[in-house]
């Protein structure tokens, strides 16, 4: 077998297993969903995630250890996560085959060419590095925007299940919905579709992780060269090269991703796979300038603190970023959320959702609470998003932790936030509708909302007696609906504030209950009023907890009536609501 055929092998076995690993990632009792799987294996892999997060925290999460492993092979073997694990790259590797297939070879041979802008992906390298380094009080993680793990990983969970799934629902009970979802998915197609173009185009010119790859090969022990410097020179292996690495001349060993198709292309027997250098030259280091290292370095340094001049972090903090039960507070969660949507893939009631730009810049595609989205709000017995966390931005905790049970009583339960009522808005406050919608669904208990109940005349509730008939009170007015007031939230009410229950109503008559009539029978000509009974909601702030339930069962249409604002959170000593 060809090592060529094994090496599409791998990428097919780890593409399926990646794929498997996002379909996994979902609550539920059956063996397709989280039952010990390590969904997060590919994200641990990942040196740029283990190095990002050391440099921002100053520690290494335990799990991101395997990342060493990947370091170690590629030292020993060069750098075959690209050519051979990674599913992006497998993707990209596809497509780009694809655009290639009806072109002559001279033709493949210029798209396969190396490019000096594929030093881009250096500098992106570098600013994303110092970025989380320098200075260690603005540090921000912000490697999976463009991290291809990360990247692929977002693209996955957030847009291709959910678009594949939407009619058959069999990875998720009900159709998933993310904000913003389209931006990732433009993101990823583009990424996609530029291989068309350039075969490999984002590995070649964008990839972070491909630049750090790049800089770790320079010391493989074995690595792509000819065995001899005699070569006629027919470029024959730099056909379907999927580095552009240049296997021809002066092999530049930090951009070959071991695909081995020079060793295929090459008839010759020239090209190996082997211990020692290139016969014809290598080219070891990355085609950077030091102009452009400077550049870069300086705006890695900068950005985060230009980008905090609007004080997110401070007194200027927007409070419709509600994060989920048990994250870090806000800055040491901006240290280690890579963007990689695991915490949004497994929530099973979608309110965890990709957060935008209003938050500022850093808070794009990280996990935010949307309780209007999904199918209810934060559930009080969930935890699943702290348990796929690949870097603990939302540790792991435990029921007894969120509810302040046990060891935790003192503590009290994690808040997330408060709850918060627009009396503009709500129905028993604004509009004099009865609802106890909110009230209702309350998870808490004791409940965080309760009613207060009052009675309010209707508009145009009041009337003139003509006849009393049993218990039907005829009026002079005609202007009532049919059966409006027989809803039972509808009194009667006569001088002294006695009420009397509705039962129906006619246009001109009222008929009220035979088990709750008036002392006196009202004369003829005498006023009456219907009046509404109404329970009007107020929040407990003190046991409030932010899930959001009441946010999303609320039944006002757009803005709802009672929204979730992230004041109150436990996570942050500096937003508490009452001093």
């Amino acid at each position: 077998m060809k090592i060529t055929q094994t090496r599409r092998i791998s990428q097919i076995f780890f593409f399926l297993l990646f794929v498997w690993f996002c379909i996994v990632a979902s609550v539920g009792e059956k063996f397709w969903q989280l039952r010990g799987w390590p969904v997060n294996l590919f994200l641990q892999l990942d040196p740029l995630v283990a190095i990002g997060t050391m440099l921002t925290t100053h520690t290494l999460y335990k799990g991101l250890l395997w990342a060493l492993a990947t370091v170690v092979l590629t030292i020993v073997i060069g750098r075959f996560f690209c050519g051979w694990v990674c599913p992006f790259g497998s993707i990209h590797h596809f497509v780009g085959f694809l655009g290639s297939r009806r072109k002559t070879t001279p033709q493949k041979i210029q798209r396969n060419k190396y490019r000096k802008a594929q030093g881009i992906k250096y500098f992106i390298l570098v600013f994303f590095l110092f970025a989380a380094a320098f200075p260690s009080v603005a540090a921000s993680l912000q490697t999976g925007l463009l991290d291809p793990i990360p990247l692929v990983t977002r693209s996955f969970n957030l847009v291709l299940l959910p678009i594949v799934d939407s009619t058959a629902n069999i990875v998720s009970t009900s159709s998933r919905f993310y904000t913003g979802g389209w931006l990732i998915f433009a993101m990823f197609l583009t990424a996609v579709l530029l291989n068309l173009v350039i075969p490999r185009f984002y590995c070649r010119f964008i990839c972070p992780l491909g630049a750090l790859f790049g800089i770790i090969d320079r010391f493989a022990i074995w690595r792509i060269g000819k065995r001899q410097s005699e070569c006629i020179n027919c470029k024959l292996c730099e056909k379907s090269c999927e580095g552009g690495c240049e296997p021809a001349g002066n092999i530049r060993i930090s951009e070959c991703v071991l695909c081995f198709n020079c060793l295929d292309g090459c008839g010759h027997d020239i090209i190996a796979y082997q211990t020692r250098p290139s016969l014809t030259g290598e080219i070891t280091n990355p085609d950077i300038s030091r102009r452009g290292f400077m550049l870069s370095l300086a705006s890695g340094v900068f950005a985060i603190p230009a980008v905090r001049l609007s004080g997110k972090l401070g007194s200027n903090w927007y409070h419709g970023v509600i994060r989920p039960p048990g994250s870090l507070a806000e800055e040491e969660f901006l240290k280690r959320c890579l963007k990689c949507g695991q915490c949004m893939r497994v929530c099973p009631t979608n309110v965890i959702q990709p957060g935008g730009i209003d938050g500022g810049l850093e808070n794009l595609w990280t996990p935010v609470l949307n309780n209007r989205i999904g199918s209810s709000g934060c559930q009080l017995n969930c935890v699943a998003c702290g348990q796929v966390c690949p870097t603990s931005a939302i540790r792991p905790i435990t029921l007894d932790e969120k509810h302040g049970l046990g060891e935790f009583a003192e503590v009290g339960p994690i808040r997330l936030g408060t709850a918060f009522f627009d009396r503009n808005r709500c129905l028993p406050w604004a509009m004099d509708k009865p609802c106890i919608v909110c009230e209702e669904n309350c998870p808490v208990s004791p409940k965080a909302i309760y009613t207060q109940e009052c009675f309010n005349t209707v508009r145009d509730g009041i009337l003139t007696i003509k006849k009393v008939s049993g218990n039907t009170i005829e009026t002079v007015e005609s202007n009532l609906s049919l059966d409006k007031f027989a809803t039972g939230d509808y009194y009667c009410a006569v001088r002294g504030n006695k009420f009397a229950k509705i039962t129906a109503n006619t246009e001109n008559t009222i008929v009220i209950s035979s088990d709750n009539q008036f002392g006196e029978i009202p004369a003829a000509g005498s006023k009456i009023e219907v009046q509404v009974r109404l329970q009007r909601p107020y929040v407990d702030i003190e046991k409030c907890i932010g899930c959001g339930v009441c946010e999303h069962e609320c039944p006002v249409s757009g803005r709802k009536a009672v929204r979730v604002s992230a004041e109150g959170e436990t996570r942050s000593a500096d937003r508490k609501l009452l001093l």
